[in-house]
């Protein structure tokens, strides 16, 4: 797993990979940010804005449609709740969660300098709910994934998965077609955690 930030060019092979694994081509990929045990990425880094200028919140997204998969059943099972209740009742997991927060936008806003674009508004969220609520378990451990320790409810999350990576790759090295493509998508999330990669 490489550290968040390392900006190292996105080889060719890693490109059509994400692109297998979405079923189309991402645009404003910036890094692999973390590497699935297969070898294939798992989550990659994004610009803070589409080409076009349109801001574009999620920093990390995951895109290998295995772990997607069994990233939506552990949601399905009602988790995400029980999160919610521990984190409105514990402050020291409240100050855990507002610091994941903070280390996203500030990462973030590193990003869009780095790239030489305008940040992100002051105030614009950060993913998956951060920091008042427990919404989008995707963006969570996409982040704790690319940047491993940061994320309270993502290392939760992540720990409470299966070996979804057991069966073999979730996409064919090279081939340009996604085994499971369609379920590349951050599934159950709407604007405010942009799921859709670019």
């Amino acid at each position: 797993m490489k550290e968040a930030g390392d900006r190292a060019a996105v080889a060719d092979a890693d490109r059509a990979a994400v692109a297998a694994q979405l079923g189309r081509e991402p645009r404003g990929v910036r890094a692999v940010a973390s590497r699935c045990p297969c070898g294939l990425p798992a989550v990659i880094e994004t610009a803070p804005r589409l080409p076009d200028g349109t801001p574009f919140p999620t920093l990390f997204y995951l895109t290998c449609p295995k772990a997607a998969s069994a990233i939506g059943t552990l949601e399905g099972s009602g988790v995400m709740r029980e999160m919610q209740d521990r984190l409105a009742a514990d402050p020291k997991l409240r100050a855990a969660y507002t610091a994941a927060h903070e280390d996203y936008l500030r990462r973030r806003g590193e990003a869009a300098r780095e790239d030489g674009i305008e940040p992100l508004p002051e105030g614009m969220q950060s993913a998956g709910g951060m920091p008042e609520r427990v919404k989008c378990l995707h963006a969570l451990i996409a982040h704790e994934l690319a940047v491993p320790g940061i994320n309270p409810f993502g290392r939760e999350g992540l720990e409470a998965l299966p070996e979804w990576w057991r069966s073999g790759p979730c996409v064919e090295a090279g081939s340009g077609a996604g085994a499971d493509a369609d379920a590349g998508t951050d599934a159950g999330t709407d604007d405010d955690d942009a799921g859709e990669a670019r």
